[in-house]
């Protein structure tokens, strides 16, 4: 499913097998994780998604806080997903067909949802490294709403000194994916038009 990919393979062994860290020096690292995430108001980048059967799609990721995210898929894949802020959609250009769902019942959420409250339903992933940061954010009271584990390096020139670089996501369907980004560019100018879409059902077109 496309969209999980977008959305959303397992999480890195590296992040599960080694101890916590101190509460205190968590609570930290969340409170900088989730003030990265806050601090971004527009972003582009490079992205390249796998989903579980080991397919390849890459494209160009386009994000604008509140709730906005347009993933631009290249040559191959006549689709586009993305989110005006309310809901997300996963366009199908060449079957003509328009897939809605709102952007908080999503793994998505945690990145777009402006009322989702990370720092609550967030919780950090040991990762063995200093310089990496992991965050899974799942509400156990929805859990169609799936889980998505962000993945931040520290990077002073991002926002609040991490860069999002990667996400693995399990969508309600059990649908995994990973998304990993580069050449990530912040505080670049985005038009809210740039989230809206030509509808197939109605046009042969696309933008």
């Amino acid at each position: 499913m496309v969209v999980a990919g977008a959305l959303a393979v397992g999480t890195p062994a590296a992040l599960l097998t080694l101890p916590a860290a101190p509460v205190a020096a968590q609570q930290g690292q969340l409170d900088q994780a989730v003030a990265a995430l806050r601090g971004i108001s527009t972003m582009k980048a490079d992205f390249t998604q796998t989903d579980r059967r080991g397919q390849t799609l890459s494209g160009v990721l386009t994000l604008k806080r509140p709730g906005k995210i347009r993933f631009e898929y290249g040559k191959g894949a006549d689709m586009l997903v993305v989110s005006n802020g309310k809901s997300l959609y996963m366009v199908d250009y060449e079957v003509k067909q328009v897939q809605r769902w709102p952007i908080g019942s999503s793994p998505l959420g945690a990145l777009l949802d402006p009322n989702r409250d990370v720092k609550r339903f967030g919780k950090l992933v040991p990762a063995g490294n200093d310089s990496v940061v992991g965050v899974e954010v799942r509400d156990p009271k929805r859990p169609e709403f799936g889980v998505i584990t962000l993945i931040f390096v520290k990077n002073a020139s991002a926002p609040g000194g991490l860069q999002l670089a990667s996400w693995v996501a399990l969508d309600s369907q059990n649908g995994r994916t990973t998304v990993r980004l580069s050449n990530q560019r912040y505080g670049v100018a985005v038009a809210d038009s740039a989230f809206s879409f030509q509808d197939p059902r109605r046009s042969s077109g696309r933008r």
